[in-house]
């Protein structure tokens, strides 16, 4: 691993290492794929606005998500399935959290069980929830999260259907073997069903769940709600008037509507509307320390990192995701130093300048 020079070279090594089926499934978007592209790329187009001669001798990268302390503002995204990467699965990325001191965000579609992440380590836990059409298996997994102490909901909003993955229907990708329902439901699939995920997805998952029903999650429960999934003013709204303890800017990797905005371009909307009522985290397309200065100038409390910890995973099991969030870190430490931001507090909308401003200078 020490030849590796950043976060982006761990996806040739976890190509190398996986089965096409599962490094598919992990890396592919939706449809065209415009929107896994537009993630990444839109963080180019924004540009820095350095300040000089700031006394930087000791940089601070420290914050806190609802009271929880963390290293730095970078959080490891809910991925589903990481024993495909990796036979340690989610325990391994949940040791990798614990040691750099973040909070992991897992999937109610983990390849472990909530209570075996649980007992695995310190770590602070997010659970990530989809609501089923059986409402009662939904509760379940919330009630046993809560005895696990994981320490809020973070609940997916953009799945009422499962987007349209071709690199997975090609493949007839198997669903995983999802160990928090065994008992509930089956994920068993007829192998002429194209992507055995869809196929679980469209037999199982609550596709009426609106924004009435966000009170009945809090009803059966006492932990913090976030809703990830939001990319526009007024959902984002919707959000706060309903409630919630946070948002997550997502579109879910880009892996439902293709040509969804990259969520980068559309934080600042959902910041404005949100006016620090609540936590506003980004997810997607962070590759870079830069990214997360960016996010955070644009108004963010934090960053979501997916596909990387995957990757990491993939290529170097709990070394690999530990590598990916000290380059990370790392590399948020050296733009804050030349960015003249000694802690995260002195970050601000002037040290960034996006492509809209640049355009309206030149008229």
């Amino acid at each position: 691993m020490d030849q590796i020079a950043n976060v982006n070279e761990f996806q040739e090594l976890a190509k190398r290492a996986l089965p096409k089926m599962y490094y598919d499934y992990y890396c592919g978007g939706a449809e065209d794929q415009h929107t896994l592209k537009a993630n990444v790329e839109a963080f180019t187009r924004i540009m820095f606005r350095p300040r000089v001669l700031v006394d930087v001798s000791k940089i601070d990268m420290s914050t806190s998500i609802l009271g929880y302390p963390i290293s730095a503002p970078i959080m490891i995204a809910p991925t589903g399935s990481h024993m495909f990467a990796h036979p340690e699965g989610e325990t391994a990325t949940a040791k990798a959290a614990a040691a750099c001191n973040t909070i992991m965000m897992v999937s109610c579609m983990s390849s472990c069980t909530l209570e075996e992440v649980a007992s695995s380590c310190n770590a602070v836990r997010f659970l990530q929830l989809y609501v089923f059409e059986r409402r009662d298996v939904t509760a379940q997994v919330v009630k046993r999260a809560e005895k696990a102490g994981y320490k809020a909901i973070v609940l997916t909003v953009d799945v009422p259907k499962l987007g349209r993955r071709e690199a997975d229907i090609k493949n007839k990708m198997i669903p995983p073997k999802l160990r928090n329902f065994e008992g509930l439901f089956s994920t068993k699939v007829k192998p002429s069903d194209g992507s055995g995920i869809e196929a679980f997805a469209s037999r199982t998952f609550d596709a009426s769940f609106n924004w009435k029903d966000i009170e009945w999650l809090r009803s059966i429960t006492k932990l913090p709600i976030l809703i990830k999934g939001i990319l526009t003013r007024e959902d984002a709204l919707k959000a706060v008037e309903a409630g919630v303890d946070g948002i997550v800017v997502s579109n879910h990797g880009a892996r439902q509507l293709d040509y969804s905005p990259a969520t980068i371009t559309v934080l600042e909307e959902v910041v404005h509307v949100v006016k620090g009522r609540i936590p506003v985290l980004l997810d997607g397309g962070v590759r870079r320390g830069t990214d997360v200065f960016k996010a955070l100038a644009l108004g963010a409390q934090a960053v979501l990192i997916g596909r990387p910890v995957v990757y990491g995973l993939a290529a170097k099991g709990e070394e690999g995701v530990k590598k990916v969030i000290e380059m990370l870190k790392n590399e948020f430490e050296i733009t804050m130093a030349l960015s003249g931001c000694p802690s995260i507090g002195d970050i601000t909308r002037n040290h960034v300048k996006t492509e809209d401003e640049r355009l309206k200078s030149r008229l």
